[in-house]
Formats: structure tokens, C-alpha cells, sequence
């Protein structure tokens, strides 16, 4: 391998902000946020919408998906009712 090419591979705490689910790996992924993790040392903090924790896959459950999913849904209803709006006033 070349040297001083490579991103540095080191242990980071991923925090799922939805559960607050907390877990430690290693990554190459750049952060500039910290934490102290359980054994007392501190590192880098990464922030996540899903894990795990909190996938409806994995939870078994509709978690906060169903809620961004009808979010959705009433914005695309809104927007075509709008679309269709237009269409008609042109004619």
C-alpha cells in the first residue's frame, strides 16, 4: 500500500438520534463533534437518522416512518390538487 494516501481507520461512536441508541466502531468517516464513550475515553461523534435501533425492519413496528411517510402523502395530494388547478384555468 502507498503511504500517506489512505484516510485514517480509527474507532468512531454512532448515535442514532431517533433512539438514542449509541454504538462503537471503526470507520474512516471525518468528524469534527466528540464524545466521552463508556470506557472513559473520548471519541469522534457521528450522528444518524436510522439504525438498527430504530428501522422498522428491525424493530418490527412502523417507528417514525409513518409519520414522515404521511407528511409526504399530503404534501404530493396537496401539490396535484395545485397541478390540477392550473391545468384547468388554462384551458
Amino acid at each position: 500500500m502507498k503511504k500517506d494516501i489512505h484516510p485514517e481507520y480509527r474507532e468512531v461512536v454512532f448515535l442514532d438520534t431517533s433512539s438514542e441508541f449509541k454504538f462503537l466502531t471503526r470507520s474512516t468517516i471525518q468528524t469534527k463533534e466528540t464524545i466521552t464513550w463508556e470506557d472513559g475515553n473520548e471519541y469522534p461523534l457521528v450522528k444518524v437518522e436510522v439504525s438498527s435501533a430504530s428501522h422498522p425492519f428491525y424493530t418490527g413496528g412502523k417507528g417514525n416512518f409513518g409519520k414522515a411517510t404521511g407528511r409526504v402523502e399530503r404534501f404530493n395530494r396537496r401539490y396535484k390538487r395545485t397541478e390540477k388547478k392550473e391545468e384547468s384555468t388554462e384551458k
